[in-house]
């Protein structure tokens, strides 16, 4: 998807020109991938924009940082304050949101340490990462020959720049084979997530995602979702399940911040089908949220114009 160009950028504290937020070549991000990020969401709503659980992303945000030795020099209130600031200055109702904590330029090599740390935030127009369709009906997915990333060899929980190199891999897989979304398995079998959104199914009137510890992302809006479920009155198992499960499901559906809750209706060629009853009541849930009219969750909404 192409990003449409916007008025300003944030970059260390300033807000300077989209077309002048430039690093340089020899940037050790770029060349070790030695970064971590975020994706936020902000939504048109009567109160004016809103971030979705940007204190949560953010502190998400810092947590990544650790895991690689980076000490982000800005608070979380600093950086929510900075979001917005952003996008007021942009004009922006609803938009995409990237902050993102990157080694710079003054060092190279593998001992990174002495690299000055830079912080950026950007956000642009952007539409539902899977598409509208694939909401609406549910996107055809595969199980992808690239295995999720193993914990002993680097840490799911980060949300980090290089580690997406994995999921690059798959999502080239699958979409050259017809397909719109993939199914990352680990080294025991097990289902993880997608190339960047969580799974859940819905089987034999339960709910089941797989557990932090089958290697996937600690996922925001999987958080949600497993909130609007149990306040359903049906609370999600955490539970590894295989890739033949899946199959055999009633319901699934993805969930991430890009993507929002979209339904699988095919796995590997064979039928799910349209979204069910559960898939579509989280998603009627999940979307009074965003726009602003679920007074049970109006905690979740950070307004702009606060």
């Amino acid at each position: 998807m192409s990003i449409p160009e916007v008025k300003k950028i944030w970059m260390n504290g300033q807000l300077v020109d989209w077309a002048d937020a430039k690093v340089h070549l020899l940037t050790h991000a770029l060349h070790y991938g030695s970064g971590v990020f975020e994706g936020i969401r902000a939504y048109a709503t009567p109160r004016g924009p809103a971030v979705f659980r940007l204190t949560d992303h953010l502190e998400r945000l810092h947590r990544s940082a650790k895991l690689y030795y980076m000490e982000i020099p800005y608070t979380t209130p600093e950086m929510a304050r900075a979001t917005k600031d952003l996008i007021k200055a942009n004009e922006l109702e609803h938009c995409y949101i990237r902050p993102i904590v990157f080694r710079g330029y003054g060092e190279m090599g593998l001992y990174p340490l002495a690299a000055p740390i830079d912080v950026a935030i950007a956000v642009w127009p952007w539409g539902t990462y899977l598409g509208d369709e694939g909401i609406k009906h549910g996107v055809r997915a595969k199980v992808s020959s690239i295995q999720s990333l193993d914990h002993h060899s680097i840490s799911p929980l980060a949300k980090a720049c290089g580690q997406y190199l994995n999921s690059i891999l798959a999502k080239i897989e699958v979409v050259k084979s017809g397909y719109e979304e993939a199914i990352m398995i680990n080294d025991h079998g097990h289902v993880t997530q997608g190339t960047g959104e969580n799974i859940f199914m819905v089987r034999r009137g339960g709910i089941f995602t797989p557990p932090i510890s089958a290697g996937i992302l600690d996922g925001i809006t999987r958080e949600t979702v497993m909130e609007i479920a149990e306040k359903m009155g049906n609370a999600v198992v955490e539970k590894d399940f295989t890739r033949a499960e899946l199959i055999h499901a009633d319901e699934a559906f993805y969930t991430g911040t890009a993507a929002e809750v979209v339904p699988i209706r095919e796995v590997d060629d064979r039928l799910i089908g349209e979204p069910g009853p559960v898939t579509r009541q989280i998603q009627g849930v999940f979307h009074e949220i965003i726009t602003g009219t679920s007074e049970q969750y109006d905690h979740y909404l950070e307004y702009v114009n606060d």
